[in-house]
């Protein structure tokens, strides 16, 4: 069934989602026979209804050379079919990081968060997602204008119920997909375009003789239709011009990859157009060296120094300015976009102006578009209220070539571009910071500062990635590069803050620590004691306090930095951050309620300001699931757990450190829960991937191999769980020493393997070493040492001798108070401690 059948029921309401569709053409002529070939092959294999689609329809491709009107042909169809869609979405595809940029800002629409507060790469697969799903939605388009490589998008195409339309010039995607060509205008075509383009009348024999010059090229006919409309040009003088400049094209021996058509209609307009108003052809070079994408007309509205004198003049006189922009419009090299406030101008003429201009001119206007560029007031680029601005500019950086530039604001504001991408999470951000970093070590070499720079931004987004052991290489290199070229301390100190997680990453506690000490003091004495750098350095200590069993001292300095930021206005995300950190250093002091409370209101404030799937709020939402499984709230507790980790699925894969640190957690709460059997699968399976990235005997792949021996004792496999449990605690022993509370947790798990074998002499003597160390190392208050001591006094009990029940007695008794004291006797280590059933102790990885 075919768009313009009178059989067809056609929606009379609009779609409800209509994005970045630029305005129809009203100038728009014929192609009724492809549009109805594309509309058909769209509803393919439908019943019923027109608004009844298959599940899955293959997109479809409209190519040809350029100027022939694909991407009019899609404004077109998006216009003449929209009411058959509840969402139309228009997707620049000419540069990857575009796509995904497009699909996040399509995410609000869909009901999910925004790119601002989950970052571009989440927003894109949220969106995804939702479309293949159809919800909620299932009657979309997506236009895909200008796809080069099918392999390029072939993973952005979502396998729905909707329609995908692509426009591209490659011939490839003929096979892949069903392809409707687009030729040049059919003779009728070209008189009809004519006659609608020009006001006054045009005798249908002086446009067939026009529409026989230009080759019926319909972006060709455009330049000459608008030529015509604004200057009265009798047909026969154009014709004579045009063969006039056709010839002295042919001559020169250019332009070979141009339709001469094209070229010679392009030099006609911009000849006149240079009589009428010079000042606009020198507008149209500046944005001959933006990308093919809509500029924003602020670029144009700000007074920047060193342009070019001819620019200079023009920006400054904004009636002027507005007047030139008016007259690219009226001369159809531009399309002017009032609702937008954007300027864009044809990639082919955009290559047809660069092509006439002598080498030296092109420099220049390269480096004016660069000041344009940088003098936009795009602020903070971690601040996500900025992030669209930085979006919005995006696709002209690359076009512009500023890697190119040596400039020294330039390469500033690449590096904050940079800095954007990776606090956004968008999946461009290494190939970014790499293209920028190989420009720049050719043209300065590697020990340039803003290469060094880059350096830093590019481990940055590593780290992001989970290449722990790729960004200690590379910091380790850039650390020493800046201290051999003298970098100032400011500058050279935001990379030491990060190498206290490299070493945390490598499992090198101690040495994070001394670190982070010397980081911390450093950082008062260049900045202060209040300084934001200055607390997250703070923050940054505190974690090794936790990881050095020194929790107490971890709290306390969480508390000051968290109070610190709060105080100095911190963005959103930095709060979250140190918030959510406080309330774990709260749980691991074992104050389970408070850690709770403020997990609580922590979640809440991301929820708000960051949205659910922001990698800070998936900390957060993790680290409450722990606190409340540790209160012994385990419904929400697993309900939690289970979501979080299923974001962090499809946010990173199965292999990334924080997947791995949210299945473990998961694990943990389903073997408290009664599935002890899929917790065991699950622990198993992330204990098999955690050594590809942190080694095998980092700490945190120990420790969750001692969570693996527990869910074999819970399965009925003591045996298995005290062999395991003993190769893990000699190996934790040669790395973190016995008085470590890693160790501490799988010796006390090792003393309830030899009581389950019956090895009741054996566990007691664990036991009792395991809980003076424990009573030592986190007080005998802490839920630790309690659960050691109700193993110990179940396990004294059961070994039966006279001294053994006496010991046993004492202890309960007093284990008895600390509970009712500490967790209160409701609690559920306090019900298992009193029907003297063992209690296991687990261990769940935190960020590094």
């Amino acid at each position: 069934m075919t768009g313009t059948q009178p059989s067809e029921v056609r929606r009379s309401a609009a779609p409800e989602v209509w994005g970045k569709i630029p305005p129809r053409n009203k100038n728009f002529t014929g192609r009724e026979v492809l549009l109805e070939k594309l509309r058909s092959g769209m509803t393919a294999g439908t019943s019923g209804q027109v608004t009844v689609v298959l599940p899955r329809v293959l997109p479809h491709a409209l190519h040809g050379l350029g100027g022939v009107g694909k991407t009019q042909m899609a404004v077109e169809y998006a216009y003449r079919y929209g009411n058959e869609y509840d969402l139309v979405w228009w997707i620049s595809a000419d540069q990857r990081v575009l796509i995904r940029s497009s699909l996040a800002s399509l995410a609000p629409y869909l009901d999910l968060p925004s790119a601002a507060a989950i970052g571009v790469e989440d927003a894109a697969n949220a969106a995804l997602d939702a479309l293949r799903r159809g919800k909620p939605y299932n009657r979309w388009l997506l236009i895909f204008d200008n796809a080069d490589e099918p392999e390029e998008i072939r993973d952005v195409i979502p396998d729905g119920p909707g329609h995908v339309l692509i426009t591209s010039r490659n011939h490839r995607w003929e096979d892949v997909v069903e392809a409707v060509p687009v030729d040049v205008f059919t003779r009728a075509e070209s008189i009809a375009f004519l006659s609608k383009r020009v006001r006054r009348a045009l005798a249908p024999e002086d446009a067939d003789r026009l529409a026989d010059q230009l080759g019926d090229l319909p972006l060709a006919l455009e330049q000459a239709g608008a030529l015509q409309a604004e200057t009265g040009m009798p047909v026969d003088e154009y014709i004579e011009l045009l063969n006039e400049h056709a010839s002295q094209l042919l001559d020169e021996g250019k332009p070979t990859e141009y339709p001469i058509s094209m070229t010679a209609a392009w030099n006609l307009s911009v000849s006149r157009l240079s009589e009428r108003r010079p000042e606009a052809i020198d507008l149209l070079r500046c944005c001959a060296f933006f990308g093919p994408e809509p500029i924003p007309r602020d670029v144009f509205s700000q007074r920047v120094s060193d342009l070019s004198p001819q620019l200079n003049e023009l920006l400054a006189n904004p009636i002027k300015l507005s007047r030139s922009v008016g007259e690219l419009g009226r001369f159809a090299l531009a399309r002017i976009d009032p609702s937008s406030r954007t300027i864009q101008v044809h990639r082919l003429i955009q290559a047809l102006v660069r092509d006439e201009l002598e080498p030296e001119e092109k420099v220049r206007h390269l480096a004016d578009v660069h000041r344009l560029l940088t003098g936009l007031q795009l602020g903070n680029p971690e601040e996500s209220v900025n992030w669209g601005r930085y979006g919005g500019i995006l696709g002209h950086v690359v076009p512009a070539r500023v890697q190119e530039s040596r400039d020294l604001k330039v390469r500033d504001f690449a590096l904050n571009l940079a800095r954007y991408l990776y606090m956004s999470g968008d999946g461009f951000a290494q190939e970014f910071v790499n293209l920028f970093i190989d420009q720049w070590e050719k043209d300065s070499g590697p020990d340039d500062p803003h290469v060094l720079k880059a350096y830093r931004e590019q481990g940055n987004i590593l780290r992001q990635l989970g290449k722990y052991n790729e960004v200690y290489e590379l910091n380790q290199r850039t650390l020493g590069k800046m201290r051999r070229v003298g970098t100032p301390d400011d500058e050279l100190l935001l990379l030491v803050s990060g190498i206290g997680a490299d070493l945390r990453a490598r499992g090198d506690f101690a040495a994070a620590l001394s670190h982070d000490e010397d980081s911390v003091r450093r950082h008062e004495a260049a900045f202060g004691p209040d300084d934001q750098r200055t607390l997250r350095a703070k923050n940054n200590l505190a974690l090794d306090y936790s990881l050095t069993s020194r929790f107490h001292r971890a709290r306390e300095l969480h508390e000051i930095a968290y109070i610190g930021l709060q105080d100095a206005q911190a963005g959103a995300a930095t709060v979250l951050v140190h918030w959510n950190a406080l309330a774990r250093a709260v749980r691991l002091s074992g104050d389970y309620a408070e850690a709770s409370d403020l997990g609580e209101e922590a979640l809440a404030y991301g929820l708000e300001y960051l949205g659910g799937d922001h990698p800070t709020y998936l900390w957060t939402a993790k680290d409450l699931s722990i606190a409340w499984r540790r209160l012994g709230e385990l419904d929400r507790a697993l309900e939690m757990c289970t979501d979080v980790h299923g974001r962090y699925v499809r946010r990173y894969g199965l292999d990334h450190p924080d997947t791995l640190a949210a299945a473990m957690s998961l694990a943990n709460v389903q073997r408290n829960n009664g599935q002890e059997q899929e917790g065991l699968e699950l622990a198993a399976d992330t204990v098999k991937r955690y050594p590809h990235v942190y080694g095998a005997d980092h700490p945190y792949c120990l420790a969750c191999t001692g969570n693996l021996a527990l869910l074999h004792r819970t399965c009925q496999d003591p045996e298995k769980a005290r062999a395991l449990n003993e190769e893990t605690l000699e190996k934790l022993e040669r790395r973190l020493g016995r008085n470590h509370h890693y160790y501490l947790t799988v010796a006390t798990n090792l003393a309830s393997d030899l009581a389950a074998l019956g090895l009741y002499d054996l566990a007691v003597e664990r036991g009792r070493d395991t809980y003076g160390r424990l009573k030592e190392l986190v007080s005998q208050n802490h839920p630790m040492s309690l659960a050691c001591a109700a193993n110990l006094a179940a396990d004294l009990k059961r070994l039966g001798t006279s001294e053994a029940l006496e010991e046993a007695a004492a202890l309960r008794e007093d284990t008895r108070d600390r509970y009712a004291q500490r967790l209160n006797l409701e609690h559920p280590d306090a019900i298992a401690f009193l029907e003297e059933r063992h209690l296991d102790l687990d261990f769940d990885p935190p960020p590094i």
